[in-house]
């Protein structure tokens, strides 16, 4: 009841901000936010938008098997940033673009455009839907349960939280909403550390020191390049994950969009940029934190590294602020990371597949319908109810941000133009044969591709592109939209 009724509470709070932000609002409200937000807000709202509640509870997990390498990732990410920063951003501000793949249409044509918009909603309902879907499981694992609550319900309910503060005031509300739950996130996480270190019977400064002393504490490997943990490859992968999945993401764009200038977006992307590497790394303390009191309690380390903070913080073995201090934090950091994904899916609906972007009535509807497919997503993956196919989901989801490298990378860095009846062709080969190679590699070698599939299937994408334009004839090759 504790966990219920603290949960209900914090929606109580984002209604307040719903009321307030969605006051005659309309399409331009829903979608833009009138371009009238501070960059500061935006900034801070980002990191929590971009820490999904499987982040929340699996980065402390990642310290049982791979120590503190993320952070080498976390590293590139600030190269990413300011890339996104400096070189997409604006091409979408000079264009005063509603939805980023409007830019395909301006620079490669109308199939282009679709193509490109097509993989954005099926990665993005796939992807937003299995990250909700964890944090409905362990809710409905550590307290629902008991109470006899059907897991059909719970999705309803959860996904109709979300759904009722973001129908009127869309993109606005969200971006005051997600600034209030990235503060409540960091808080939680915070507390939770200061909870455990008590714990552990240390001082923050005892607690510092044997966090650094920890075997697990390792953050570089420079010495072992087939490691997927390899310094250049976590780097490196790190800034163009950044790249594709947010630069080219309509959902972690959208709220950079309704910055009032150019400027004042980029400050608000080189400054969240920034925040991710302290971010990650209080998720790693904490992780290991966590080891030391296992150790400490003689309690056995959960085989899953997604289970190690659940076990603790979910059960009440640290206390019952512990408890509710935790569902926040997974609270915040799943509906900051849904209401986003749920507000890109019908801005991108209404504004790239059936292009009436001025359509109140339509809005509200795929709003409401796409809820509820959100909804039926959710429910596909408790049938299948398994971990493989959910990974599986997530690979499928990184196949598909490879052609939109691709697309991007073509119209940032050429002049040519492709054929455009060809592009959708183009850009399903990409990943079919990205898949088959990793297939071959490995039964040849042993290697394993890891984020350098990413790469690798939108440098296929782009070649496909060149090749196509070589069949276009005379001065069709060569696009006259300026870069």
């Amino acid at each position: 009841m504790l966990i219920i009724v603290t949960v209900l509470c914090y929606f109580g709070l984002l209604m307040i901000f719903s009321r307030l932000t969605g006051r005659k609002a309309d399409n331009e409200t829903f979608f833009r936010a009138n371009r009238r937000s501070p960059w500061y807000m935006v900034a801070f709202g980002m990191v929590g938008a971009s820490i999904s509640g499987i982040t929340f509870v699996s980065v402390p997990g990642m310290v049982m098997r791979t120590d503190m390498t993320y952070l080498q990732m976390c590293l590139g990410f600030i190269v990413g940033y300011f890339l996104v920063a400096f070189i997409l951003l604006p091409v979408y501000y000079r264009l005063n673009l509603t939805t980023i793949y409007a830019y395909l249409r301006h620079r490669l044509g109308r199939r282009a455009y679709k193509t490109g918009a097509s993989f954005f909603l099926l990665s993005k309902m796939t992807g937003a839907a299995v990250r909700f879907y964890v944090v409905c499981i362990i809710l409905q694992r550590f307290v629902l349960d008991r109470l006899g609550v059907p897991f059909v319900l719970t999705v309803l309910v959860m996904v109709a939280l979300i759904w009722f503060y973001t129908r009127r005031g869309g993109i606005k509300t969200l971006v005051f909403t997600d600034t209030f739950q990235t503060f409540c996130m960091f808080a939680a996480l915070i507390l939770i550390i200061f909870q455990v270190v008590a714990q552990l019977g240390m001082t923050p400064g005892q607690a510092v020191e044997a966090v650094a002393n920890d075997v697990h504490s390792l953050v570089f490997v420079f010495d072992d390049w087939v490691s997927r943990q390899y310094f250049w490859k976590q780097f490196l992968s790190g800034a163009f994950v950044v790249v594709v999945m947010t630069g080219l993401d309509q959902d972690m764009m959208q709220k950079n969009l309704t910055c009032k200038s150019l400027p004042e977006a980029q400050k608000d992307m080189c400054t969240y940029g920034f925040a991710f590497v302290p971010a990650n790394l209080l998720f790693l303390v904490l992780g290991i934190l966590l080891m030391m009191l296992a150790r400490k309690q003689g309690m056995a380390l959960p085989e899953m590294g997604d289970d190690l903070l659940p076990m603790f913080a979910a059960t009440g073995r640290l206390g019952e602020l512990v408890v509710v201090l935790f569902t926040i934090g997974i609270v915040a950091a799943s509906f900051s990371s849904a209401d986003s994904a749920l507000a890109a899916l019908t801005t991108s609906f209404c504004v790239d597949v059936c292009e009436r972007p001025d359509d109140e009535r339509l809005r509200k509807r795929a709003h409401f319908g796409i809820a509820l497919l959100f909804v039926v997503f959710i429910l596909v993956f408790k049938v299948l109810n398994s971990t493989s196919v959910i990974d599986a989901i997530y690979i499928l989801c990184s196949y598909t941000y490879g052609p939109l490298l691709g697309l991007f990378a073509f119209g940032l860095f050429t002049r040519r133009q492709p054929k455009d009846a060809w592009v959708p062709c183009i850009a399903v080969a990409s990943p079919l044969l990205c898949f088959a190679l990793d297939g071959l590699v490995s039964a040849a070698t042993g290697y394993r591709f890891g984020y350098e599939l990413l790469m690798l299937n939108g440098l296929l994408t782009f070649v496909g592109l060149w090749l196509s334009g070589l069949f276009l004839r005379g001065k069709g090759a060569v696009t006259v939209v300026r870069q």
